[in-house]
């Protein structure tokens, strides 16, 4: 193990921590809660960004801006959107500063205060649907698919990095249309590309189901989720799709004149996945040797360390890994030949493996004349030398072969870790020696749902779309149940 890392066993939130700064993903800021994204994270988010934005195209969605600031007097018309968020929202009041007149540096102007005040966006329904109105009048308007990559800010007392910050990056969908059935399709619709987003590209398995009433989103019919579990036991929401009914669309009179030339209120949608993806990535694949990432978004999928004596020496090794660049690029592979001289070769595979780069080659003055490299898989710290010829379709299968042996590896401990339990006891029992998700009978009231939260710390994750009806009797109260639903500790 890394003597720069905390073992996972020893204190799970410091090696979490030890990996996005020691990784180079992320810094602390200046500003309290907030962060800064690295290069290194940033080229992250940027790969699963390029892969969620393909996919959004692919389905008929455009991407839009919409302002950062949203007037207060919105968020006042959808009742249970303005609760579910007025803890967290940070508030402009004025719109200049002076210097003060007795020395004090600079201060606020009180003669510069705002007329209304601006939220600084938490989500962006309001303001969106604020302008909605204006863009659909007839059904030949509709659907309506927009998305847009933005920031948001909510303001939080407790941060983590990626996990939980007061301002975050992520990305919006707010949909209109003509039915109620073609919004919930397309509520599913786009839960099931985060879902195939998160296990065909970051090999993280997750399991989709609806939000329990207490959970969903504020202002929401229906909110569909995708839940993962994250190496220590505990749950993380990676993905959220919401049925919003026709409550933004009646708060900020969106009407549309159907085929029958009568007036009626659309029917929305809204949608969306942050940087808190990174956070999941991270704590489901790495260990205490530093990052793993998975080869299909991994900023750098292969690194070369030429070992050499000499300018001769390196010039040998250029001419041919130069080749070798070539080839893994025109495969369609991101590559970086490490050649700098200012750090010595064991450095560097310690700063690759720490950066979880899927595949190192390293290749010598000796592996040249013998026409082969030292390749080393960053998932299992296997080591085999494999010939030049051909290398670029070997690396192609082997980095093939990691990103498939990541989401059974994952999927393994996921699946081991879903619990089903029929007494309280027992769920307490597993939660607190076991972890992951517990498969029990709930009676449906918010009032048990919140007992059980207080008691364990414990909060129905989802109730799963493919669940099967079961008779029961909740855990809790004993009253009758018709499912079950998974609870767990979550980020």
């Amino acid at each position: 193990m890394s003597k720069e890392i905390t073992a996972r066993s020893e204190d799970y939130s410091k090696w979490y921590n030890d990996l996005v700064l020691k990784g180079g993903l992320a810094d602390y800021s200046a500003v309290k809660g907030c962060m800064v994204i690295k290069p290194y994270g940033f080229a992250l988010w940027e790969a699963m960004r390029d892969v969620l934005d393909r996919k959004f195209k692919e389905t008929g969605h455009q991407n839009a801006y919409f302002p950062l600031f949203i007037p207060k007097s919105f968020l006042s018309k959808e009742a249970a959107h303005v609760e579910g968020f007025a803890k967290e929202c940070a508030v402009v009041t004025h719109y200049r500063l002076k210097n003060d007149p007795d020395g004090g540096g600079v201060i606020v102007d009180p003669e510069a205060k705002l007329a209304e005040e601006l939220i600084v966006r938490p989500t962006s329904e309001t303001i969106i649907w604020n302008t909605y109105k204006d863009w659909i009048q007839s059904y030949r308007d509709l659907p309506l698919l927009i998305n847009q990559w933005a920031n948001v800010v909510r303001w939080e007392m407790r941060t983590r990095l990626f996990l939980r910050t007061t301002e975050f990056l992520w990305q919006e969908g707010h949909t209109a249309h003509a039915t109620a059935q073609e919004a919930i399709a397309e509520t599913e619709q786009m839960l099931n590309i985060y879902a195939d987003f998160a296990e065909n590209y970051m090999a993280v398995p997750v399991v989709r189901g609806l939000k329990s009433p207490s959970e969903r989103f504020a202002g929401a019919v229906e909110t569909y989720c995708v839940e993962a579990m994250m190496q220590d036991g505990k749950a993380l929401q990676a993905g959220t799709s919401h049925f919003l009914g026709q409550n933004f669309a009646k708060a900020f009179d969106v009407q549309f004149s159907n085929k029958e030339n009568k007036l009626e209120h659309v029917w929305a949608t809204s949608w969306g996945v942050s940087t808190r993806l990174i956070g999941a990535l991270i704590m489901v694949h790495s260990d205490d040797e530093g990052l793993v990432m998975p080869p299909k978004i991994a900023p750098i999928q292969v690194v070369i360390v030429p070992i050499y004596k000499g300018p001769d020496q390196k010039a040998g090794l250029d001419e041919k890994v130069n080749v070798i660049v070539k080839e893994l690029r025109s495969a369609g592979i991101s590559v970086k030949y490490d050649d700098s001289d200012n750090n010595r070769p064991g450095w560097k595979f310690a700063e690759y493996e720490m950066k979880g780069v899927p595949v190192r080659i390293a290749i010598g003055a000796r592996d040249l004349e013998n026409n082969v490299a030292e390749v080393t898989r960053r998932d299992t710290k296997e080591k085999m030398s494999l010939s030049l010829d051909g290398l670029s379709n070997r690396i192609k299968d082997l980095l093939d072969e990691i990103q498939i042996n990541l989401f059974n590896k994952a999927k393994a401990y996921r699946d081991s870790h879903i619990t089903r339990v029929d007494t309280f006891e027992e769920f307490e029992k597993v939660l607190d020696e076991k972890g992951g998700f517990v498969s029990a009978h709930w009676d449906g009231t918010a009032e048990t749902e919140e007992q059980i939260k207080d008691r364990t710390k414990a909060t129905i994750r989802c109730i799963p779309l493919d669940n099967p009806q079961e008779a029961g009797t909740c855990i809790l109260t004993g009253k009758p149940s018709k499912e079950r639903v998974l609870f767990a500790r979550a980020y």
